[in-house]
């Protein structure tokens, strides 16, 4: 694990990646057990150690999150099928930890995830996509953690998912938010929005479930299609594969096939979460 991620975004990872026979407490002592004479990674080890030994509750409950959605795809499941079945996990997951549920690294904190989405608000503001006239469409929108903040800096906002838990937590999270509103959604395309009805278009940690499900091109056919001309997309993590150039050459590809500029191809701008963003543009605007 490479010492340049932060302490959060670390431990998160040994809740996805680490047998759950191991306990927070062993996994500390393994942290302290690999110190170096480095003093920037001894210290790194030693934050992880303590964040462990402080939150072992939490971080089993983010373990017990994470373990509700499954990345593994099996022999003969339909895109369908697997919507279906991560839409489960999510409902499992979201009744565990709100916070977790859509963003590991804040370990159930809801705190952290509010740290987490202003930085992302604020980073989305700076490239352009939000304006008190914005019409905004959030795939994923998950808990309405964005939406909750998005209220107060554009026209309207739409946040569809999956999942009927979080959309749950959403309306009652976004309550009294008249430009904000909510929808369950199949999961497999755009088809309840018509075209050019949207001035941005953000996908924040959903579409490795759509690469996962099989519908990632046609959602990135949809989004062309619902944004106006120079309408703006931004996917916070393309997927969750270890290949930064293979996310960047199959968000490329597909710009190219649906009439759309890359303006931001993978970069990490973030401080306290590890997504890496894409921004493109539909063709015809400035």
């Amino acid at each position: 694990m490479a010492d340049d991620l932060s302490v959060d975004n670390a431990v998160a990872r040994l809740a996805v990646y680490v047998d759950q026979a191991t306990s927070p407490m062993q996994l500390a002592d393994i942290a302290l057990d690999m110190r170096s004479g480095r003093i920037s990674r001894r210290c790194w080890l030693e934050d992880i150690a303590t964040t462990l030994r402080g939150k072992a509750a939490a971080f089993d409950e983010v373990r017990r999150a994470a373990a509700c959605v499954s990345h593994d795809r099996a022999d003969g499941e339909t895109d369908a099928m697997t919507v279906e079945r991560l839409a489960g996990g999510f409902d499992r997951a979201v009744a565990i930890s709100p916070a977790a549920s859509v963003q590991l690294s804040s370990l159930g904190d809801e705190d952290r995830l509010s740290a987490t989405t202003g930085e992302v608000a604020l980073w989305l503001e700076r490239q352009g996509l939000l304006g008190a006239h914005k019409h905004i469409l959030d795939i994923g929108c998950g808990i309405g953690r964005l939406e909750y903040v998005l209220g107060a800096m554009a026209g309207h906002v739409v946040g569809i998912d999956i999942s009927p838990g979080m959309i749950d937590i959403a309306r009652r999270r976004c309550a009294g938010l008249a430009n904000v509103e909510f929808h369950l959604t199949l999961g497999l395309d755009l088809g309840d929005f018509a075209d050019a009805s949207f001035d941005c278009v953000l996908a924040m940690d959903s579409f490795p479930y759509l690469v996962l499900a099989g519908v990632a091109e046609r959602h990135f056919g949809e989004i062309a299609r619902v944004l106006r001309q120079g309408g703006m997309a931004a996917i916070l993590n393309y997927s969750y594969r270890t290949s930064p150039d293979a996310d960047s050459a199959d968000t490329n590809r597909l710009a190219r096939a649906f009439g759309m500029d890359v303006l931001v191809d993978g970069e990490m701008p973030f401080g306290s979460w590890d997504g890496t963003v894409f921004v493109v543009r539909r063709s015809g605007g400035t």
